[in-house]
Formats: C-alpha cells, structure tokens, sequence
C-alpha cells in the first residue's frame, strides 16, 4: 500500500509550514504554520484548507514558532478534532504564542477598523483569542526520545533541535518507512541552546534551507553589539532590538548580561517590552535540559530585563529621552508593541535598530535590512534614520555547512530528500549541495507537490 506527502507550505518560502501525510486512510498534518511575508503568501491563511480539517486525524508539531504553528487555531474552529502531539516545551510556549497571536489579530483589526487602512469593511481577524484559547485542549505533550503512538501503525520520536526550547527533529515511523522531519534545525556550539540531535536513518527525509545558501558571520554578535550600544549612546539614542519573544529574546539577555558583566557597555537599563517574550523567558528556567544555562546563570540573565507588561508602561518608554535598550516583538517587525517604538526610534539619527534574526521576504524587518529609508506602519511612511544592523551570526538556524554537518551524521543514504522551508534561491542551492557533497537524491518540491512513496 502506497502513502504520499503533500507540500502544503513552506515550499518556496519560510513560512506556513504543512506537511500532509495520507497513511493507509489516515491523515497526519506535520507542523500546521501560518504563512507570513509577502502579500501573495499571506492571502493563503484565508484560502479552504486544502483538505477537510475533520478529516485531519492529528497534527505533529516540530516547534512553537507561528510560522509552524500559528495555524492550528483556525484549524480546530474548521472542524479539526485530533490530537496535537508535540513536547512539554513546545506545548507551554504555544499557550503563550497562539493567544497573543489571536489577540493581535484581533486589535490589528479594531486599529485598522478605525482609521480605515484596510481595503476590506469590516476587517477581521484571521482568529481570535478565545478561538485560539479553544485549540489548546487538543495539544498532547509528550517527552523526547519517548516513541509516541500517532494513529494506529504510525509512531513518532522527538529529538533535540536546538533551534528554540521545546524544537524537535521528528522521525516518524510508518509500516513502509521511517520519515524524518528536520524542524528548524539549530547552531552547532550555541552558546545558550544544545546542538541538534544526530540521526542515523530514514527513508525519506524534510530538511529546512532557510540558510542553506550561506554561511552565517564569525564574528562575535557581543563585539558588534557592545559597538551598537556604544554609539548609539554617545550619540544620546537608545537601541531598539525587535526580538522573536521565543528564542532570540533569550540569547540577546545572555549576550547583554555578559557585556554588562564584564562592564563592555554602558550602564544603561535594559527593558523587555512583550509579555509573551517574559512569561517564554521564564519556561527557559523551567526546562534545564532543553539549554545549556546552569539554573543560576539563567536566572541572572532573565533578570537582566526590567519587565514592561501594561501597554501604558511601553508608551512611557518612547517618552524618556534616556538612552536606553528595549527588546521587543515581533523579531520581524510584522506586528506588535516594536511598531509603536520603530515610530518614534526610527527617525531618530541618534538611535540604533538591531535586527538579530532571519528577515522574511516582505516583512518590515526584511524591508529595513535591504537598506530602506522608510517603512509604512499603521497606514503611514516612518523614516528610518537611525543606524540599522542586521547580526547574522545570532540567527538561531544552521547555515549551510551546518545544515550539511547534521545531515553528514546519517548511516547512509535516503531514497530521497526534500529541502524544503527556504526561499527558492537557498533550497535550489542547498539541494544542490547535498547532490554533490553526499551523493544523495534530492527534491525541492513546490506549494502543492505531492510524493508518494512504499509499496
């Protein structure tokens, strides 16, 4: 009996990851993303799911980030009525993620309702809090390494990603053959968070390219950012760093806690402004293994931040002209408290702009790296003024040689591999590079391929 994968997403793109597996009747959705981005990219969270979600019998989920996850809300309000089996840690950061997703979707569209940005009337959101509240019954923690029944005949085993708490590699074992699914693999020799899993086997094998085009700078992200805090305070600015509340939020306060230690940068306070960002820095504490931070080293660095939780507190910030360091989402600059401080941080010469993570193709953040003298939020242009860095060497996925360093562990050769979960210029070239380093088959599919694969 043959069973077949079918690219729902994160093919030709970072975002909206899906992957549909049909199993001798059954259907299995690995990871369940919203897309983000470009325009073209995100109309297709409000297309019919291609499939019905009822028909869904569980969803697998890699890691919590919203690019994988931030679906699963309007699938269970479709009908979805499986389980969603993921790790402890994936599972607590999704009850963080997906109400504050719902949530800013919902005041996106009171704001836009307001003044009127939007072409349609009404504007509404995608999902909202309580739908997204709703979808977190379905979630099915389990441990790493446990084999976990999915559907009958189907087990799945978590393995450690690296790429934020709780992110797992998942090796998927059927009646016909072993499936493995990268995730988003993380960096080898990370300084907060544990290498990726080797694996061994699979028959067939999804692997992430988000970087699989490049190498990541050696240079040390401390040394470039103490240089940013430094200017940027002679000048009398301060420093805005959009942050992923889940992952990055964590390493830029270790990189900040060690600078202040060893006295690097000036003695100006630290705010971490999104309360998702702090309740997810709480869980690192709460997960010891999932990291490399001894229990006291982790509580010094969450406690490096002062915390900004009331919306009016955040407002207080852009009205101190002190210099000062606000960390804040989104990392990518797509919604959020950030967009209230890039309005009044961007056109300040003085002040500086931190992008410490991947941009995607028509996010803000992607807009600002390329070198943009304006950005349009909440329906106006800001002028960007201030000094705006772009720090590869914090982004929390494996480059290319990384990527080709894990997938070097293998015993041998898959039937096939399909890169996926990469802009088409960085998949092309890391399937490439898989072709002639490992002598392996490989695919890039597209949106909607379908492969199907046993006997």
């Amino acid at each position: 009996m043959s069973s077949r994968i079918t690219f729902l997403g994160g093919a030709g793109t970072v975002t909206g990851s899906k992957y549909l597996l049909e199993v001798a009747g059954r259907r299995i959705l690995v990871d369940c993303g919203l897309f983000q981005g470009l325009k073209q990219l995100r109309l297709r969270n409000w297309e019919p799911f291609p499939v019905e979600p009822a028909s869904v019998d569980a969803v697998v989920l890699t890691h919590a980030h919203l690019d994988h996850s931030g679906y699963i809300p309007l699938l269970v309000k479709s009908g979805f009525k499986g389980r969603i089996i993921c790790t402890a840690a994936t599972a607590d950061l999704c009850k963080i993620l997906l109400p504050d997703s719902g949530h800013l979707q919902e005041k996106d569209a009171e704001f836009t309702n307001r003044y009127g940005f939007s072409k349609h009337t009404p504007a509404l959101p995608l999902y909202t809090e309580h739908d997204a509240r709703r979808s977190l019954e379905r979630f099915h923690p389990v441990s790493f390494l446990e084999a976990t029944d999915i559907v009958p005949g189907a087990k799945a085993t978590f393995l450690q990603a690296g790429h934020i708490l709780g992110a797992s590699i998942v090796s998927l074992k059927l009646p016909e053959a072993t499936l493995v699914f990268s995730g988003d693999l993380g960096r080898f020799n990370d300084p907060t968070m544990v290498d990726p899993a080797p694996v061994e086997h699979a028959d067939y094998l999804v692997v992430e390219s988000t970087y699989g085009d490049r190498l990541h700078d050696k240079a040390d992200p401390q040394d470039i950012l103490a240089a940013i805090v430094k200017r940027a305070v002679q000048r009398g600015g301060s420093v805005l760093i959009p942050t992923f509340a889940v992952g990055r939020v964590q390493t830029i306060l270790y990189h900040l806690y060690r600078l202040k230690q060893a006295k690097r940068i000036p003695d100006v306070p630290i705010f971490l402004d999104s309360p998702m960002a702090i309740n997810a820095a709480d869980l690192m504490c709460k997960y010891p293994k999932g990291h490399r931070l001894s229990e006291s080293l982790c509580r010094a660095v969450c406690d490096i931040a002062r915390y900004v939780n009331e919306a009016e507190d955040s407002k207080r910030l852009d009205h101190d002209s002190m210099p000062k360091i606000i960390l804040s989402a989104s990392g990518m600059l797509t919604g959020g408290r950030v967009l209230h401080h890039l309005k009044v941080y961007g056109p300040d010469p003085r002040s500086a702009i931190v992008l410490a993570g991947f941009q995607a193709p028509g996010t803000r953040g992607a807009v600002m790296a390329s070198g943009a003298q304006q950005v349009k939020v909440h329906g106006g242009y800001v002028p960007i003024l201030a000094e705006v860095v772009n720090i590869g060497s914090m982004s929390a996925h494996a480059d290319r040689e990384e990527i080709l360093r894990w997938l070097g562990q293998f015993r041998a050769a898959p039937k096939q591999t399909f890169v996926t979960h990469g802009e088409p210029i960085a998949a092309d070239a890391l399937g490439l590079a898989i072709e002639e380093r490992l002598k392996w088959p490989v695919s890039v599919p597209a949106y909607r391929d379908t492969f199907e694969f046993g006997s």
